[in-house]
């Protein structure tokens, strides 16, 4: 039985990492598409009236959503499966990698836009707190996967 701060064997089988891609792919995105459409597309496009065309609704929109999804989902799994085989899959490894995934990820752009005047702080705050509520549930779903496999062993 793993204990909870157990380092993990980087060579775990490569289905472990198949699955947290697999489950992290469906949870990432629904939690991205949820975010957009409840808050950040209606908050944005009343923070900018003015601008024609803010939060649109296109192909080419879906498609950079659908890159984007797609490269946070391997960044997220794969530097999660990293740091947890290394750290253990104790709660405070799920945490600090988590929170270390949302920083590098979400306060970057998020900090970025509101720099640029792009987003207002209630935006920031919300998508923020949204995103790291994600990054941890996708942590989570790494920790999980590195432990079914190890079991299957």
């Amino acid at each position: 039985m793993n204990k909870p701060n157990q380092k993990i064997d980087i060579r775990d089988p490569v289905r472990g990492v198949l699955l947290s891609f697999f489950v992290n792919f469906v949870w990432i995105n629904v939690s991205e598409v949820f975010r957009y459409f409840v808050f950040v597309m209606p908050m944005m496009r009343d923070a900018h009236p003015a601008l024609p065309d803010v939060a649109p609704m296109s192909v080419p929109v879906f498609l950079s959503w659908a890159v984007w999804d797609t490269i946070l989902v391997i960044s997220v799994s794969f530097i999660a499966w990293l740091a947890l085989s290394k750290l253990g899959l104790g709660l405070r490894s799920v945490l600090i990698t988590a929170t270390g995934v949302w920083a590098a990820i979400f306060v970057i752009l998020w900090l970025g836009l509101w720099n640029m005047n792009l987003a207002t702080g209630s935006i920031v705050m919300i998508a923020l707190s949204l995103a790291w509520f994600e990054m941890l549930i996708a942590t989570a779903i790494v920790g999980w996967a590195i432990l079914r496999t190890r079991r299957r062993a």
